[in-house]
């Protein structure tokens, strides 16, 4: 875990950090998660490796009793075996499915929400989206950026602290730039 880059805000600190999700020690971690919370590719499958099956189960639980998860909208799930003590589930949108850019900023809104609902003080976020579903990253990292900031103006005292986080340097360098933009 290498921090690239921090910035307070209010009474938050916002890090950019390079490094894996799933060895985060902050108290939650987000995945970016299909509607059916199957996590088999990607960061999500990482971070059921690592954290445990019954990450998976109780995934599996919540899409029986609540349906496909839509897009923005977000779930929680303990964390098990990860430093972190939950996971959040958040579906991003696809791009090309119409309304990409309030549909990121309503997961991004969805994910704090339930955050602070579970009184979590720290959480690490990637760049929903912007994998494989193709989500533009220049674009996707700008606005996970401004709608944590937009969170945060109107939730002074929801968070310790905020990580963007990415496993390579492209990402946490874009993470970078919209901090320091906003």
């Amino acid at each position: 875990m290498k921090e690239i880059f921090s910035k307070r805000i209010g009474n938050t600190t916002l890090k950019v950090i390079e490094g894996d999700i799933t060895e985060e020690g902050t108290v939650a971690i987000v995945n970016a998660a299909n509607s059916y919370l199957a996590h088999g590719g990607g960061v999500a499958y990482a971070i059921v490796r690592r954290g445990g099956k019954e990450i998976q189960e109780d995934s599996n639980r919540i899409v029986k009793e609540k349906g496909p998860i839509p897009v923005g909208e977000a779930a929680i799930t303990k964390g098990y075996n990860l430093k972190a003590k939950y996971v959040i589930h958040v579906v991003g949108p696809r791009w090309g499915e119409g309304e990409e850019e309030e549909k990121l900023r309503k997961a991004i809104r969805s994910v704090l929400e339930l955050a602070k609902e579970h009184n979590i003080k720290s959480i690490a976020i990637p760049a929903i989206s912007c994998g494989i579903f193709g989500f533009p990253k220049g674009i996707g990292t700008r606005i996970i950026v401004e709608e944590t900031i937009n969170f945060l103006q109107e939730n002074e005292s929801a968070f310790d602290e905020i990580h963007f986080i990415g496993v390579d340097t492209t990402i946490p360098q874009l993470f970078k730039e919209a901090l320091i933009n906003a």
